[in-house]
Order: C-alpha cells, then sequence, then structure tokens
C-alpha cells in the first residue's frame, strides 16, 4: 500500500510535468506502482486541483474499447479504468463547432466519445434500466488524451495514476433523452457507428470508423460497470446526480497537431457530429 506522502510525491511530479508540458519516467518502472496504488496518487491530485480552484463535474472512462487492450497497457489492462473531469477541462462546442488550443499538451490524441449527463443519483443495486432512467441527456464528444510517458507506452497504474490521461473534453449540443427511447437506448448506441475524419494543409482524410458496440456492449453498459466499480473502493465517491461521463472511445486513440480539424459523423443515431480545430 502506497504511503500518503508518496502519493502526493507523485501526484505533485506528474502535476509539474504537465503545467511544463514535459514526458517523465514510467512511475511502475520499479514494478511496485499496483492499479490500488494509482488511484491513491489519482484521488491525492483530486485534492491538490480541488485545493487550488478546480471542481470536478464528472468522470471520464478509459479503455472501455475492449479490442484496444493489446495497444496499451503492456499487457496489463485487464478492465476499464476511471478519473476525474473538472469545469476547467469541460467545454461545450456551440453549434457543435470548436477550437482548442493543444499548448503544453503531451503528445495528444482524439478520442470520440457519448458522454452522459445524470438528473439523478443511481441507487447502489442499479441495473441497466435503472442507470438509463437516471439520464437527463446524451451528446457526442471529443476527449483530448495525452501521456507523460514516452512513446505511449505504460502499464494500467501509469494510466490511472497519470489524470486518466484526461486533458479536456469537448462535448457537443446535448439531446434529452425522451422515457419513450430510454427502453431501446442500450441497443441504439450498440447498433450506432461513426466515422472521424481530418482535414489539414487543404486535404481531407477518413481517419477511423468506430462501433457503439465496441464499448463494453454499449455507452449505457460502459456507465453501469463503472457505477458498480466505483463501489467498489470506500474512498471513491459514487455517481451523483448532476455528473457528465464519457464513456469511452470508440476508436484507437489518434495523434492530433495543432493546424488540423476533425470532424465526426453518426450514422443509425440521431445525434450531431462535431468539429473542432486544434491551435
Amino acid at each position: 500500500m502506497l504511503m500518503s506522502t508518496q502519493a502526493n510525491r507523485l501526484a505533485h511530479a506528474l502535476i509539474k510535468a504537465r503545467m511544463g508540458g514535459t514526458l517523465m519516467p514510467l512511475l511502475s518502472a520499479d514494478g511496485k506502482l499496483s492499479v490500488d496504488d494509482a488511484y491513491d496518487v489519482a484521488l491525492s491530485i483530486v485534492k491538490i486541483r480541488t485545493a487550488q480552484g478546480e471542481n470536478p463535474v464528472g468522470r471520464r472512462i478509459g479503455f472501455s474499447n475492449q479490442k484496444l487492450w493489446h495497444v496499451y497497457g503492456k499487457g496489463s489492462l485487464t478492465a476499464p479504468i476511471w478519473s476525474t473531469v473538472y469545469d476547467s477541462t469541460v467545454h461545450y462546442a456551440l453549434d457543435n463547432v470548436a477550437m482548442h488550443s493543444l499548448s503544453k499538451s503531451q503528445q495528444p490524441r482524439l478520442e470520440p466519445q457519448l458522454v452522459f449527463k445524470l438528473a439523478r443519483t443511481p441507487a447502489p443495486e442499479a441495473k441497466l434500466e435503472d442507470i438509463s432512467d437516471c439520464l437527463e441527456w446524451i451528446a457526442h464528444g471529443f476527449e483530448v488524451v495525452t501521456s507523460p510517458f514516452r512513446h505511449w507506452e505504460f502499464e494500467a497504474a501509469d494510466a490511472v495514476a497519470a489524470f486518466g490521461l484526461h486533458k479536456a473534453l469537448i462535448v457537443g449540443e446535448p439531446r434529452m433523452i425522451s422515457r419513450q427511447s430510454r427502453r431501446s437506448l442500450p441497443e441504439v448506441l450498440a447498433s450506432a457507428t461513426m466515422s472521424l475524419s481530418r482535414s489539414a494543409a487543404g486535404t481531407s482524410s477518413l481517419c477511423a470508423a468506430g462501433f457503439g458496440r465496441d464499448v463494453q456492449g454499449s455507452p449505457l453498459h460502459a456507465l453501469l460497470a463503472l457505477h458498480q466499480q466505483l463501489q467498489q473502493r470506500e474512498d471513491a465517491p459514487n455517481l451523483h446526480a448532476g455528473e457528465i461521463i464519457s464513456t469511452g472511445s470508440w476508436t484507437n486513440a489518434l495523434p492530433i497537431k495543432r493546424g488540423e480539424v476533425w470532424s465526426s459523423a453518426f450514422s443509425q443515431l440521431n445525434l450531431g457530429g462535431l468539429t473542432v480545430s486544434f491551435t
């Protein structure tokens, strides 16, 4: 078990690297940092950021797309991870169009997500239909993820400690969820597809396609799994009304650069895509 002084030391080192946009050695290099230890570091980061005036407003789920586990984690990824998002890191795109600065971003990449907002706090024993009834709205989101570890190579514990790799969440226009559509929502989201395109230097190309079913069967299943996972840690706040939750990437995390414009489009889902220019 990690001592609180060690967790604070690692938390400050990660914050310093992020503020400077610099890279750092793996925290797990000596093989002693467990995933539970890493969540202790993450909790220290939340306390530090809150003391500095940032307010937690939700969570992000990482690696909920099991097809990507072999790409990252050096074999140590066996389950999704979660981290905190803040009022300073969540940005709303007016009319699904936004600009975002990549200044001091550590090896930035882009993840297309679905984002939920909770209208009600889920009961501890909530089932899938109960989670659906707790939702206020759904939106498309682009998450900017960064890694302070060279070449995006890390263990699961490193990713958990390093802000869950979260840097920013750009949220598109929300769509309210009607009572009638809630019953079929898991299946609708599972059957949806999404395309991701990049424009730069006057040329445009299709970069990736994603499927809702790859996100733990459906983004709503990913939300339920997070709800259950949080209850297993006594020091982790449970989900509550008002939180926004990004549910995991539909594609691999793709490198992004200044001067690029990224756009998404959905099929079989009545939800607008996003267009974000990176500066």
